[in-house]
This record gives C-alpha cells, structure tokens and sequence, in this order.
C-alpha cells in the first residue's frame, strides 16, 4: 500500500512540474510577444504567432487573420512605434497532453486598463499564439455612459452586419 501511494505521489509531483513548466513558457512567449511588439520587432513579433494566427482588436471591425494583421501592422512596426502592453497579472491553464494552452491576463496599455485572451498551441516543441482576443476593461459604473458614447456608431454597424 505504501508503495502504491508513492507511485502516485512521484507521478502527480512529475505531472504537475511538467504542468508548471509548461505555463512558464507560455508566460515567456506571451511576456517576448508584448516586448516584441513594444521594441516594434516584426519578425520576432509574427514568428511567435501561428501562420493561421487571429488577433481580435478592440473594435468591433477588428477581426484580423494572420496575413491581414501583418499587413495593417506593418507600417506601425516599420516607424518604430507599434504598440507597448505589459501584462499586471495573467493566468494560464494548460490541457493535459500540454501541447494547447489558454489564457487571460490584465494589461497596462497606452488605453489604460485592458484585458488580452488567447489561445496558444505548441508546433514542433514550440508554443505559438493561434488566437487573441484585446479589450478595454470598462468600469462597471462607467458602463452606461459607454453605451451612449458608442450608441450611433454600434447602430450602424449592427444594421450593416444585419444586412449581410
């Protein structure tokens, strides 16, 4: 009996060390993805996202797959000036084979407060963000004057994708 609960103990601390080290990649890619972008290095910038990658910006028109967020990025990168996100906290949950990763973390921005989610998966033993998803966090109280705010332009939008 003792050596079966060993067995078990040495297989679960295995297990959850691999697990932790799995989140701490995903950590560096996510942490070298925002520096990436805050030093506006394209190439380090793209090759940490999967070819198929989705970034999902913070207006309702921003549904970018991968080859069409290059090109409205690039000329950001190219000045020298793309965007800079530091994340204040993030968790990350990894799936037990640890090859597919998800995650969601609060980010310090030049929109003040916001929120980044995604997805990573790990390609040929590295991980690589598939998908990202950016909002602005907005203040619960602030709420209603949000929706004033956007009330006109989100009507026109709505009757637009309506209409589709």
């Amino acid at each position: 009996m003792n050596k079966l609960f060993f067995l078990f103990i040495l297989v679960f601390s295995f297990s959850f060390g691999q697990q932790n080290d799995a989140k701490k990649e995903v950590n560096k890619v996510m942490d070298a993805w925002h520096k990436a972008a805050a030093e506006a290095d394209f190439d380090a910038y793209f090759n940490l996202m999967t070819a198929d990658g989705v970034f999902i910006g913070t207006d309702a028109t921003e549904n970018w797959q991968n080859d069409a967020f290059k090109a409205f990025s690039k000329p950001y990168f190219d000045k020298g000036k793309a965007w800079s996100f530091s994340a204040l906290e993030r968790n990350v949950y990894v799936n037990s084979a640890q090859d597919f990763a998800w995650f969601d973390e609060l980010l310090d921005t030049q929109m003040k407060i916001c929120r980044g989610s995604g997805v990573l998966k790990k390609i040929n033993g590295e991980w690589k963000i598939a998908h990202y998803v950016l909002s602005i966090a907005v203040p619960n109280d602030k709420v209603d004057a949000l929706i004033a705010l956007k009330k006109e332009s989100d009507s026109l939008l709505t009757k637009k994708l309506k209409a589709h």
